[in-house]
């Protein structure tokens, strides 16, 4: 089966080349996901906001492809202070509130200088 690109509606244009999401076989790859507004980053130095910010892009592009995040199997999270971890999880437990989707976390630098933040996720929305 070809794969199929997911653009939401209103989706900015990304930063480099890639696009938002790609589903092919039931399975959608969420491409890290920073917490931006276009090409600026949103709530700069708030984790919390940044978090609720990026989780609630990835559900758009989960949603688009037909799923929702109950769907979303891995979680690939990256940020850039041990210091914002627990409110990052705090935001994650609520977009996650039954079975918690597999993970890591890692802190890196991020391509953006004020995000706090970068999520990239893996959802299977079709049929086993």
């Amino acid at each position: 089966m070809p794969k199929s690109v997911i653009i939401p509606e209103g989706t900015g244009v990304p930063l480099a080349p890639y696009v938002p999401g790609t589903m092919a076989d039931g399975i959608v790859y969420v491409s890290g996901t920073l917490p931006l507004d276009d090409a600026t980053v949103v709530f700069p130095g708030d984790a919390t906001k940044q978090t609720e910010h990026v989780l609630t892009t990835i559900k758009g592009v989960v949603e688009e492809a037909g799923g929702t995040m109950d769907d979303v199997t891995f979680n690939m999270i990256m940020i850039k202070s041990w210091d914002d971890y627990p409110a990052i999880n705090k935001v994650y437990a609520e977009f996650f509130p039954g079975d918690k989707p597999a993970r890591y976390c890692i802190q890196c630098g991020l391509v953006k200088e004020e995000a706090l933040v970068e999520i990239a996720s893996i959802a299977h929305v079709g049929k086993a």
